[in-house]
């Protein structure tokens, strides 16, 4: 008698547990009745009764979709009324912008550090007693005081 009682306890932590996860990972639409959180409190207060009562009656059965929420192979689902987003990696204007940004702040950086070359190379002749060379100056540029 105390086996049998073990396995129907374990038979309802089973069927709490798998009640639960069907709730928490149901979508809004899926869910009827009452909001979600008020269905998992109720799954984990009367967890026979609140499992059961989840299966009944707590979620909509969405048609074409089997009941274990897996797609048979070789089947394709309905697409959904809403679009889904797009990850940022698997958009490619997001992914362009990417690169022309890197681009952008490359050249900045190495302008900057050529600027900043030249600048101390300047500086470096002066305190020699040499003038600072013009020919190797890029058109429009100028030496910094």
């Amino acid at each position: 008698m105390a086996r049998l009682y073990v396995l129907l306890f374990v038979v309802q932590i089973v069927l709490a547990v798998c009640a639960l996860i069907s709730c928490l990972s149901a979508e809004e639409g899926e869910i009827k009745a009452l909001p979600r959180i008020v269905w998992v409190l109720i799954i984990l207060f009367f967890p026979l009764l609140g499992s059961l009562a989840w299966f009944a009656a707590g979620r909509e059965r969405v048609p074409g979709r089997p009941v274990g929420g897996a797609t048979p192979k070789g089947r394709i689902l309905p697409p959904r009324e809403r679009p889904r987003p797009v990850a940022p990696d698997d958009d490619p204007e997001f992914l362009r912008s990417l690169g022309e940004r890197s681009r952008r702040e490359d050249g900045e950086l190495f302008r900057r550090w050529e600027e900043d070359l030249r600048r101390r190379e300047d500086e470096m002749r002066r305190r020699d007693g040499e003038p600072p060379r013009e020919e190797d100056r890029p058109e429009g540029s100028t030496p910094s005081a």
